[in-house]
């Protein structure tokens, strides 16, 4: 038996240890939090997040307890629409709901430790740093240049019990702001960014709301109603980090998953996704050929993949929170609104 220590019991890490082969090996996963999380953002799961599942052992359960997110239009911060966009089977999860399914999905041989790891345990074998943007695995072992980067982005996010209406749907571009809405288990999802000196930890959910009641308060009523039924016990408030470009994925006897390597902005709605396919990714090639080789595999199908992800992510977060450009940006899209039909989901 092989040992394998996945710093991080997130989706990544609890995708790894699902997938891995409990007959090849010894698996541990270090987590600091006791228990499951009860509050998280809705996640869109796009083909290859679903074949992951699928993989996994829990599309079905997944798709169960989601809404299909159907068409959507990106909107002016009115809610006039620019472009609409066809969801085809594209599907959204609480945050809550995919930890559930994939922790249930985990091998009852996996060894779970409770604790929060601030210096790298001792392990006999691989260790995977699966332990988010603020990754002590990455920083230990790829340095301090590796740190994450914080943006001058707040993302506020939460879910409200009553329905989206179809044609409220979709993401307002106002000027250096954004906002999102979209259907929920029981309810809606919404998420709203824009440039703050909150934080940058610590956030109180309050303020934050308070905050951004104010900032789209001219904005569409939609926006305004979702955000007079927000209540901080149902919401979040964080930074936005992202994780600088690393040479490669792997060094020695320890490789990164998921935002541990590439923490990217929200914009494109891939971060989730990513990490689950970087998880079964790693998995397949650890059961079916040596570590060495397996790793390097790994690094060559993941790197250059989500690389492009982040530079796409952010390239979309700079033109979504456009300032000074926001008229110019509103032009085009204007003019895009009349050329181009609806767009579809890749």
């Amino acid at each position: 038996m092989e040992a394998i220590s996945i710093v991080g019991g997130g989706i990544a890490g609890l995708a790894l240890a699902a997938s891995l082969d409990p007959s090849r090996y010894d698996v541990s996963i270090f987590e600091k939090r006791p228990e499951l999380p009860t509050v998280g953002a809705v996640l869109a799961m796009w083909p290859n997040a679903q074949r992951a599942l699928a993989r996994v052992g829990v599309l079905a359960g997944a798709r169960a307890v989601s809404p299909v997110l159907g068409n959507g239009s990106i909107r002016n911060a009115a809610g006039k629409p620019w472009v609409t966009v066809r969801g085809g089977e594209l599907f959204g999860i609480s945050r809550v709901d995919l930890l559930r399914l994939l922790n249930g999905a985990v091998p009852g041989t996996v060894r779970r430790v409770a604790c929060h790891v601030r210096q790298l345990p001792p392990v006999d074998g691989l260790l995977v740093g699966a332990d988010g943007v603020h990754s002590v695995v990455r920083r230990e072992v790829w340095g301090t240049a590796s740190d994450a980067r914080l943006t001058s982005a707040l993302a506020v996010r939460g879910t409200i019990p009553s329905p989206v209406e179809a044609g409220e749907v979709g993401e307002y571009w106002g000027r250096g702001d954004l906002f999102g809405i979209a259907a929920a288990p029981g309810g809606t999802n919404w998420y709203g960014s824009w440039r703050s000196t909150l934080g940058p930890t610590g956030i109180d959910v309050e303020e934050a709301l308070t905050q951004a009641r104010r900032r789209f308060a001219d904005h569409a009523p939609a926006i305004r109603q979702v955000l007079a039924a927000a209540s901080p016990e149902l919401s979040l408030a964080q930074r936005i980090w992202t994780v600088p470009p690393l040479r490669s994925y792997v060094s020695g006897a320890a490789v990164l998953v998921g935002d541990a390597a590439h923490a990217m902005t929200p914009n494109l709605g891939r971060g989730a996704c990513e990490s689950l396919v970087d998880a079964v990714v790693l998995a397949d090639l650890l059961n079916s050929l040596p570590r060495e080789k397996a790793l390097a595999a790994y690094d060559r199908q993941r790197r250059l993949r989500t690389r492009a992800l982040s530079l796409g992510s952010a390239a979309m977060m700079k033109v979504a929170l456009a300032d000074g450009a926001q008229p110019f940006r509103d032009r085009l899209l204007n003019l895009a609104a009349r050329l181009s039909p609806a767009a579809a989901y890749p």
